[in-house]
């Protein structure tokens, strides 16, 4: 089986046929296709695609070059390296060479040849690969950004990809989740995979600072802007100056600040409260919140267009309890950690204790699980943490898979248990081979062909 990602290519045309034509003579290649900036932008958010063809006349004036340039200079500050190919008019080479200026891997002209483009095409997948290839290389020698966080999950795993695609971007990054659920990780993650890392990162819990105080937070104030204020003081904006600005909850921000905020992100100037001078910050923009702030901004609640302009890339983290086998995982580390804070290094857990931890919900994700260890790593008794220790009952029993899909049901449920396995035994590879009942090259072969490492 091969584990090769599929090239992805997306392939922005309005007339219908046409979309069909170039779709079929790049059969070789995936595809998804859009017909405006609105839906290829959708579709960018979506897969993320590496190449792009795309005509610069789309609607909603098909006529005129204007959508189709401003399309691609948002693929372009979405992401840097994407290699997109530009279809004009037989006579419109000043177009086409504005659009290379800009940024444009390459131009044809329409009608095209199938073969010369299908040829252009392969060369901007090879260049963008050996790019990304050249990338991974130089940061061998850097720390993982993601270190801080610990999974085997496959999704956890994308949306790792994700962060590490979008950092080097200067898109507005939202990120979407249950409380405890890692979003600070991965910000921090996020900014230090960019080229900020060398800056500073500032966060900010939007919901934690009284309203009347949230603004000069942000902004900060001028001496004498209000009773108490004895100098002038930065606000978390100026302070990110250079680097990375978290908003967490950003969803509990005052209504009135919204439109400051949002004047903010448009000019990238700020004015400190009780002050008249504007201040040019670049800074990068992180948001966090476990409010669905789409539906906020149909009731009224959350500006639309600050949502829209906060929701550039969205970054959806799945809870602990939908992460397979991870639950295991980090309770493994933080029982290694919190016996090595108490000088109790033999402390552990036991197999009751796993499969409890394993079969419960933590609707406070991550967070719970920490502290449920923590108190069980205080008040156990002996040298492992049971079941009682962590305040569980008997565990319950897995749920049964529904699909009828033999193959389906075959590869889900192996690959479920393999990575439970490595999460019960902490990713030994003899234990979890034992415990499998199948040999070490038997496992390997396994979690090859499950695409599992």
């Amino acid at each position: 089986m091969s584990l090769e990602k599929p090239r992805l290519l997306l392939i922005v045309e309005d007339d219908l046929a046409l979309q069909k034509q170039i779709k079929w003579s790049l059969d070789r290649f995936e595809s998804v296709t859009a017909h405006d900036r609105e839906s290829a932008l959708l579709q960018w958010r979506k897969s993320v695609p590496a190449v792009v063809t795309m005509d610069l006349g789309l609607p909603p004036d098909a006529d005129s070059v204007s959508e189709g340039f401003r399309l691609l200079a948002q693929l372009l500050a979405l992401d840097p390296y994407i290699k997109v190919i530009v279809l004009t008019g037989q006579n419109d080479q000043a177009n086409a060479l504005r659009a290379v200026a800009m940024g444009a891997y390459d131009f044809f002209a329409k009608p095209f040849e199938p073969e010369l483009l299908n040829l252009t095409v392969e060369r901007a997948f090879r260049l963008f690969e050996l790019q990304a290839e050249n990338r991974r290389l130089q940061s061998l020698d850097q720390p993982d950004v993601l270190s801080a966080l610990m999974t085997r999950d496959p999704e956890m795993m994308r949306i790792c990809r994700t962060i590490e695609k979008v950092a080097s971007s200067q898109a507005t990054i939202m990120l979407l989740g249950e409380s405890g659920t890692g979003k600070e990780v991965l910000a921090r993650g996020l900014h230090q995979a960019s080229a900020r890392r060398g800056e500073k990162f500032v966060a900010i819990n939007c919901a934690a600072i009284p309203e009347n105080l949230l603004e000069s937070e942000l902004f900060g104030y001028e001496k004498g802007a209000f009773t108490g204020a004895a100098k002038m003081t930065l606000g978390k904006i100026e302070t990110a100056n250079g680097g990375t600005l978290m908003l967490d909850e950003i969803g509990d921000l005052p209504f009135q600040l919204q439109a400051k905020l949002l004047r903010f992100l448009q000019e990238r100037k700020i004015e400190r409260v009780g002050g008249r001078q504007e201040i040019a910050v670049d800074v990068r923009i992180v948001c966090a919140t476990h409010q669905d702030l789409n539906s906020l901004s149909k009731a009224g609640r959350f500006r639309e267009d600050l949502y829209y302009r906060l929701a550039e890339i969205v970054i959806n983290i799945p809870p602990l309890r939908a992460r397979v086998g991870d639950a295991a995982l980090l309770a493994h580390a933080f029982v290694r950690r919190f016996s090595q804070e108490q000088k109790r290094t033999t402390l552990s857990l036991n197999e009751e204790a796993i499969r409890s931890i394993e079969n419960h919900s933590w609707p406070g994700n991550i967070r719970e699980l920490e502290n449920c260890i923590r108190r069980a790593s205080i008040m156990t008794d002996g040298p492992q943490i049971t079941s009682e220790d962590l305040g569980f009952k008997t565990p319950i029993s897995d749920e049964i898979d529904q699909s009828l899909d033999l193959r389906l049901i075959r590869d889900a449920a192996e690959k479920r248990a393999v990575i439970a396995a490595l999460g019960r035994v902490n990713g030994n590879m003899v234990k979890t081979a034992d415990l499998l009942g199948v040999s070490r090259p038997t496992l390997y072969d396994l979690m090859h062909r499950l695409g599992l490492k």
